[in-house]
């Protein structure tokens, strides 16, 4: 059967007008989807409100930020030690976590096998990378990196202090990656992705301000995959980025490997919810054979269906490795 899934953290954005490279949408108001996740909801990260900031005047709103877009949250400090690589080149990816009093956090709550969870997406959303890297004993996290194009990227830091009462957070940082730099354009939206053999299926589209469902389907030499292996607890995993800001979003199915509900494939359900019209780009990583692999799809959520386009799939090899 086909796991539901709350994409919570775009349900809760309002109020802030965002640039949009893609053509985002105006906000439009909070929309709280009708039931919530059972089983993942401390890793479904939610907007902060930024205190003080009113939405409109006299209403007593306070502004949302969604999450990804600060490199500074509740107290706590992306510290990125790296700030600049060279395409193609193997680099040491290193970073910290600093608290409010300025030490190294060094407790992290593990989620889905890890304390936290590395993303890095360039601003052209064509790059995507899901890191899992180590940390030293003094709280420092590296972990090597080859990307291949420069550009502007982005680095996401997943993750939940251990801290009582602690809620789950993702803080953003900008990475520079040199070399000669072409901008490739955001991939047209596209029903199917390939991947290293695999042909993975988009079912469904995405409308502004309300739920809508997304099941994405995967096959092998065009046979349903039906023996998905767990990967992070889960037979599949979305990260969501809108194009423009790059605002976040790293979900889970609700059920997972063991519930004796969950079905390992084909198929795997979304019920999302995006709060703007625009351009979002979906990566989903699922795991066979012992490989994880990453399709990614272009969707556009302003209520009409994505257009048929194979996509190339030499072109996923190369940008959604992990």
């Amino acid at each position: 059967m086909n796991t539901g899934v709350k994409i919570t953290a775009f349900a809760a954005a309002v109020a802030a007008t965002f640039a949009a490279a893609y053509g985002v949408g105006a906000v439009v108001d909070p929309v709280t989807p009708d039931r919530q996740p059972a089983a993942h909801a401390p890793h479904d990260r939610q907007p902060s409100a930024r205190p003080g900031a009113g939405g409109a005047a006299g209403d007593g709103r306070a502004d949302v930020v969604p999450a990804g877009l600060q490199i500074s949250q509740a107290g706590y400090t992306l510290e990125l030690r790296t700030p600049r690589v060279t395409a193609g080149e193997r680099a040491e990816l290193r970073f910290a976590v600093r608290d409010e009093e300025g030490r190294l956090l060094t407790s992290y709550r593990r989620e889905h096998g890890k304390e936290l969870h590395l993303v890095l997406a360039s601003r052209d959303l064509v790059t995507y990378r899901h890191l899992h890297p180590t940390r030293a004993a003094d709280g420092t996290w590296s972990t090597p990196v080859t990307v291949p194009t420069a550009g502007s990227y982005r680095v996401f830091a997943d993750f939940t202090p251990a801290v009582e009462g602690a809620a789950g957070l993702t803080l953003g940082a900008d990475l520079a990656v040199s070399g000669a730099y072409r901008a490739p354009g955001l991939p047209e939206p596209a029903t199917t992705a390939t991947v290293d053999g695999y042909t993975v299926t988009l079912d469904g589209g995405l409308t502004p301000g309300r739920p809508s469902e997304l099941t994405l389907s995967v096959a092998r030499k065009g046979r349903p995959v039906t023996d998905l292996e767990p990967y992070l607890g889960a037979y599949g995993h979305l990260v969501a980025l809108r194009a423009g800001d790059l605002a976040y979003l790293h979900v889970h199915p609700d059920g997972g490997p063991g519930d004796g509900v969950t079905e390992p494939g084909p198929g795997i359900s979304f019920t999302t919810t995006a709060p703007t019209a625009g351009a979002y780009r979906l990566f989903l990583d699922f795991r066979h054979d012992g490989v994880v692999r990453t399709a990614a799809f272009t969707v556009r959520a302003d209520g009409a269906a994505a257009a048929p386009r194979p996509a190339d799939g030499e072109r996923e090899r190369d940008a959604h490795q992990h």
